[in-house]
């Protein structure tokens, strides 16, 4: 079992008084069933209903009443209605219209009662303009295990706690090596278990070839006609060689499929979480405003994803640092990966920097907003003189710090852009993007 950021979440959201029924938004297989099923083990009566059964279905369509309907739950499951701590889980709650409206009911007439839905889908719902009671429900985002959820599953807690205090000095060396294999495995919680024995980073490749496979399947959920169906398939299958880069919708990947279906296509995967397309900012004080307008950077769910269905996993097995293989593009993906990877927020979205200027390509990988400052972030190794598009971010920022991630050691350096002003460049390695927020209140 993996250890889960997410449930110290649900054991804080059990305790509130006000409790609103909770739904979990992620990708499949994210590992929002197991987690709910672990949660549940705090309960003294557990009811589990998958939508996706026809039975489990009707006991939503056959009732219209709240408290009827769980007399028919506590039958269904052969239970005696007790006021023991109840957990009731409806997976897949997409698949019933019924069963979303009678959350709010739960909410306003049975709140002893704790409710749990997922869905992986549930944004195709929303879409179809069916009440969804938004104000009676709460939402937690579920994606794919952090790097210090990955050193939690394969044992390595000693490292881990070093990690969290800030205590990695002699031992960088080994805590990278598993940086490394998390970049080259990635966070799908089913992949991180068959690497587990052997620490095989090859063991998983039929999860993978599973797991793409079943995204595709999912494709006549998420179309709405035939053509978009087709779209979808090919950038499922295609799009993952783009991963890090910034696309253009017209004759994606040397297609023959015009913008306005590349695009429907995009946002349509966008919204059953396999992608997010992150568009830029121009300016480095807030508002961060993302630039629609502007074309995206495509960055997928998850690294070892990336890695497998681009053939791009060998490359890493050839570098002794992370940002050399595929010029810079899995450090990126993985780092991007990591900076949602610690949120809880559904609503969460990350976006990079952008000059203005006409004819400029200048460019940093990300930025974050921390307080009322936005902070950029490069992920590259060399020379600080070399980082030309964070010195120019740095001479129009209000404030003078700024982050590069890499595979050295934690350091600062004293940094002067060619407008003399002096800036404090934070590196930090890789396996400390989690801490990130803390390093910078610690020496801002």
């Amino acid at each position: 079992m993996i250890q889960r950021n997410a449930l110290k979440y649900l054991e804080n959201w059990a305790k509130e008084e006000d409790r609103k029924p909770l739904v979990l938004r992620g990708a499949r297989q994210t590992g929002k069933t197991t987690l709910v099923n672990e949660f549940a083990k705090q309960f003294n009566v557990y009811f589990s209903l998958n939508l996706d059964k026809q039975e489990d279905r009707e006991l939503f369509e056959l009732n219209t009443n709240v408290n009827d309907l769980l007399t028919s739950i506590y039958r269904y499951f052969k239970q005696v209605k007790t006021d023991s701590k109840t957990l009731l889980f409806i997976d897949e709650i997409q698949n019933s219209p019924k069963a979303v409206s009678f959350l709010r009911y739960f909410y306003e007439e049975v709140k002893s009662i704790y409710v749990i839905a997922a869905s992986s889908l549930l944004e195709s719902l929303i879409d179809k303009n069916i009440s969804f009671p938004v104000s009676r429900v709460e939402f937690l985002a579920i994606r794919p295990c952090s790097f210090y959820e990955f050193m939690d599953g394969i044992g390595e807690k000693f490292d881990l706690e070093l990690i969290h205090n800030l205590e990695v000095t002699d031992v960088h060396k080994r805590i990278m090596q598993y940086f490394y294999d998390y970049a080259i495995v990635g966070g799908m919680p089913a992949v991180i278990q068959k690497y587990l024995p052997n620490r095989d980073v090859l063991a998983a490749d039929k999860i993978y070839e599973l797991l793409l496979n079943s995204y595709v399947d999912d494709v006549e959920k998420y179309a709405r006609n035939q053509t978009m169906s087709q779209v979808i398939r090919f950038i499922i299958k295609s799009g993952w060689a783009y991963a890090s880069e910034r696309i253009t919708f017209e004759r994606f990947a040397n297609s023959n499929y015009r913008s306005r279906e590349v695009g429907e296509a995009f946002r349509t995967l966008e919204k059953a979480l396999l992608l997010e397309m992150i568009y830029p900012i121009t300016e480095t004080r807030i508002p961060m405003l993302h630039s629609t307008s502007r074309k995206p950077k495509l960055i997928w769910l998850d690294t070892g994803l990336v890695n497998y269905i681009a053939g791009v996993r060998d490359l890493l097995f050839l570098v002794d640092d992370i940002t050399d293989a595929w010029r810079g593009r899995i450090a990126e993906h993985i780092v991007a990966q990591e900076l949602l990877a610690y949120r809880w927020e559904f609503s969460a979205k990350r976006c990079f920097w952008e000059r203005s200027k006409p004819q400029s390509s200048a460019e940093v990988d990300f930025v974050i907003q921390y307080k009322n400052l936005v902070i950029p972030i490069e992920v590259k190794s060399g020379h600080n003189s070399k980082l030309k598009s964070l010195h120019l971010f740095m001479e129009k920022a209000n404030h003078n710090i700024a982050v590069r991630v890499w595979s050295n050691p934690f350091s600062i350096d004293d940094v002067s852009t060619n407008s003399d002003k002096i800036f404090k460049l934070i590196n930090i390695p890789f396996y400390y993007i989690g801490q990130l927020n803390n390093i910078i209140n610690k020496y801002i």
